[in-house]
């Protein structure tokens, strides 16, 4: 999703001590060897500050997620005091407000009955906002398929959990005194703004529970259902259900409830022999049958519900082999633990849509069947697209096939490709044309190998047309102007078939398709549509269109901005009759300093816009503060993350967003490649050993692929480019598993983290790499890149001159 919702207060005492706050026991760093196993991972980094990740166990690309739910809107803050369930389907660092947290379970103690801890005369006693537990982080456990806190309430339940692929497991531990225990299932309710439209239920033996709930999700989205089955290892001794009018003992249903509605079950256990409750559950997004499936696929064991620690171990083994094939040297255990907590955020999504026999829900409401390889879903394309889809060719080039299918296969089932992926709807969520680089970006990468022709044909009609009115994908809604006239219209009154649509912000959709423009041109060119090749190079340059070289900037004295216009083509104007580059009005999510970046596709015309390349380098060091980072790194606290986790009014870098992720190596393409590790060094000081350690939403793990380039030493350049930037590694070593039996290794002896070293000279595999990229082709066929780093920079050196870039400014000079 989106960074939407960053909203709250940035408040660096109170970071600083949730960061400080706790840190898991980590193996010790290899020194001559780089060991697989035993990669450090702490779910709750991204858990405070809007990070809007889960701590929670999940399985990579899993479906099935079990975490906690508190009162935020995403399921779990790091702060909050009190547990209302443990959700189990979760969507990881997204900002907008409804993000799973269906069939919220939750184990307690006391006497359900008329009068009773749970009065069955008054439906209020089964609200979560009364059962909620208190707990503490004290012994609480976020690793990377394992989950544990102690609920302090009724008498204390030590609660744990963790997943594999489609299927996942809790075990509740009561307290030594309790003789009984009870477990809720409430449907009713999911995370704090995602609303349950209705839900139902069943008891339909002596230790399962099977139902489905509906949810109106995603930034006012549409409805989608989640199908799930729940047994227990432990016959039931009672049970019961809820809804508006109170508790009904021996109630088993099938029983259901509308919008708004309380809803749920309650489970009694005899504890006398058995303090310890475990729960093995599934869902399916098809039906009840996918969930029984994938129930009895991967939760099941010689006919009984697997074991929890059967269960952990295979789900932690599974995430140490995904884990180890990226091996880092070098740094503390913290540096460790938030690199590899950076990979397995980015390896949790796309989530897998298929059961465990294949069938899916297609976007078209039918069932499909995928044989023979995995069906996704939840593709956050405007955030993902910068990064972590890169990420994902690179280390997992099969996941990335089925990726790309999964992506063709929603503009075949749903009539137009998608933008913001949910379940299996599109949400319309978001502006501009992510899908085009994305699926460029995998062509490029080999992902599409066979489907060429069916991919371009997708993006030609996504790039050419307009989705009909009567279907709910909105594609490029400002395609009627921008093919017109080059530029997208702004216009607020436009009508949106979701929160979102393109000509709400024109500037910055027209800079989005400009830039889309320019990958895909690159596909045709190759594919030998000469002609569709000549029109979208030359519409990668309508970034111009928007490009207003008399808008001037009060405080700095920068003079050329990207401004909206209208649809007469009249450049558009505050209420006063002026306008101000710092101001949001015809950006999404951003200003018109931060979007004047999002031109990688014509780094020189941008410099001529700029008033040559020294001039927009100096344009640079202002966005960046750069004089305040080379005395201070931690000044980024100050200079880009300033009050609020906004990213408007202001006219500095905004690590928390997308559009300028980019941006710090536009001093690489300019020939000032020292000044991109400067700014990275101190961009990294906002990722963490803890709560607040992921600077804004992760956004399906797009901030946490940002991190992981930015310490490994090379970043993906432009959409369809197939170049991959290179600066200097945070890390000594690494070693990236490309595909068996292919290993990159980046080598850096001189590398410290949390010291800034720059780029003296670069080699591949034993020659002299003068240039500033290496492409896709030399990256996968393997090989060393060493980096050999000196403390100061070397201003005339590496990097420097025009022979070394990829598109050189004219006229340049360093």
């Amino acid at each position: 999703m989106t960074s939407r919702t960053r909203f709250a207060l940035y408040q660096p005492a109170l970071c600083a001590a949730l960061m400080a706050a706790f840190a898991l026991p980590m193996a010790a760093n290899g020194a001559a060897s780089l060991p697989a196993g035993s990669m450090p991972v702490n779910t709750l980094i991204g858990t405070q500050d809007e990070g809007n990740t889960y701590p929670g166990a999940s399985a990579p690309f899993g479906l099935i997620q079990v975490s906690p739910s508190t009162d935020f809107y995403a399921g779990y803050r790091y702060s909050d005091k009190r547990i209302r369930g443990f959700g189990h389907s979760f969507v990881s660092g997204a900002g907008c407000w409804e993000q799973g947290g269906q069939l919220q379970v939750l184990p307690v103690t006391g006497s359900i009955g008329p009068g009773g801890d749970f009065d069955t005369k008054k439906a209020d006693s089964f609200s979560y906002k009364k059962y909620g537990a208190e707990y503490t982080h004290d012994g609480e456990v976020g690793q990377a398929g394992y989950y544990k806190v102690k609920l302090t309430s009724y008498g204390g339940i030590t609660a744990e959990a963790t997943a594999l692929t489609r299927a996942a497991a809790e075990r509740y531990t009561f307290a030594p005194g309790a003789a009984s225990g009870h477990v809720l299932l409430n449907l009713g309710t999911a995370n704090e703004r995602h609303s349950v439209i209705g839900s139902e239920v069943k008891v339909v033996d002596g230790n399962s529970v099977e139902g489905k709930i509906v949810t109106n999700s995603f930034c006012g989205g549409t409805k989608y259902a989640t199908y799930f089955r729940i047994t227990f290892d432990q016959p039931v001794t009672a049970y019961g259900i809820w809804n508006e009018r109170g508790g009904f003992p021996n109630a088993k249903g099938p029983s259901q409830q509308g919008e708004g509605k309380p809803h749920g079950v309650w489970l009694t256990f005899d504890l006398k022999n058995n303090k310890a409750v475990t729960a093995v559950s599934a869902i399916s997004h098809v039906d009840i049958d996918g969930a029984r499936a994938n129930l009895q696929a991967e939760g099941m064991s010689a006919g009984k519900p697997m074991s929890f620690d059967a269960m952990k171990a295979k789900s932690q083994a599974e995430w140490q082999r995904e884990l180890s094939s990226v091996r880092i040297e070098g740094g503390s255990s913290d540096d460790r633990t938030v690199f590899y907590t950076a990979l397995y955020h980015a390896l949790l999504q796309p989530m897998t849509g298929s059961d465990s026999d294949g069938r899916y829900r297609g976007y078209d409401n039918q069932i499909h069947t995928a044989r023979d390889w995995t069906y996704y879903e939840y593709f956050s394309l405007w955030d993902t697209y910068r990064a972590q889809n890169q990420l994902l060719a690179l280390i997992r080039p099969q996941r990335a096939r089925d990726i790309a299918n999964s992506v063709l296969k929603i503009r075949e089932e749903g009539g137009w490709l998608p933008r913001w992926g949910y379940a299996n709807f599109e949400t319309n969520v978001m502006t501009g044309d992510p899908v085009t680089p994305f699926l460029v970006d995998l062509w490029r990468f080999g992902a599409l190998k066979g489907r060429e022709e069916q991919a371009y044909a997708a993006l030609r009609e996504n790039a050419f047309g307009v989705p009909a009115f009567g279907i709910r994908p909105q594609g490029r809604a400002g395609n009627p102007s921008y093919l017109r006239q080059g530029f997208v219209q702004h216009d607020r009154t436009f009508m949106s078939k979701g929160m979102d649509t393109d000509p709400h912000h024109g500037a910055s959709a027209t800079m989005e398709y400009a830039l889309a423009d320019g990958a895909l041109a690159q596909m045709a060119k190759a594919l030998g549509k000469t002609d569709d090749a000549q029109v979208l190079a030359q519409r990668a340059l309508n970034w111009k269109k928007v490009w207003d070289p008399s808008v001037t900037d009060a405080e700095t004295g920068q003079r050329g901005f990207p401004r909206p216009r209208s649809e007469d083509g009249k450049w558009v104007s505050d209420i006063d009759g002026k306008y101000d580059p710092r101001g949001d009005q015809g950006f999404h999510e951003g200003t018109g300093w931060q979007y004047q970046w999002l031109v990688q596709q014509d780094v020189p015309g941008l410099a001529a816009a700029m008033g040559g390349q020294k001039q927009a380098l100096h344009r640079l060091d202002q966005f960046f503060d750069y004089d305040a980072l080379v005395a201070d790194p931690a000044a980024v606290r100050k200079s880009w993350v300033v009050g609020p986790y906004s990213y408007y009014s202001q006219f500095r870098y905004n690590p928390n967003n997308e559009p300028d992720l980019h941006a710090p190596w536009m001093y690489t393409l300019m020939g000032q490649p020292w000044k991109t590790t400067t700014v990275l060094r101190a961009a990294e000081t906002l990722f963490g050993n803890g709560p607040a350690g992921v600077t804004g939403n992760d956004d399906l793990g797009t901030m946490s692929a940002w991190y992981l380039f930015s310490a490994l030493g090379i970043y993906p350049d432009a959409p369809g480019s197939g170049r991959f930037l290179l600066h200097a590694p945070r890390f000594a070593r690494a070693e990236i598993d490309l595909a068996p039996g292919r290993t990159l290794r980046i080598d850096a002896p001189g590398a410290k983290p949390g010291e800034r070293r720059f780029v003296q000279s670069a080699s591949w595999n034993g020659r002299a790499q003068n240039q500033v990229w290496l492409n896709w082709e030399q990256l996968q066929a393997a090989g060393t890149l060493t980096y050999k780093l000196a403390p100061q920079p070397d201003t005339k050196g590496w990097g420097t001159h025009d022979r070394d870039l990829p598109n050189p400014p004219a006229g340049s000079t360093h």
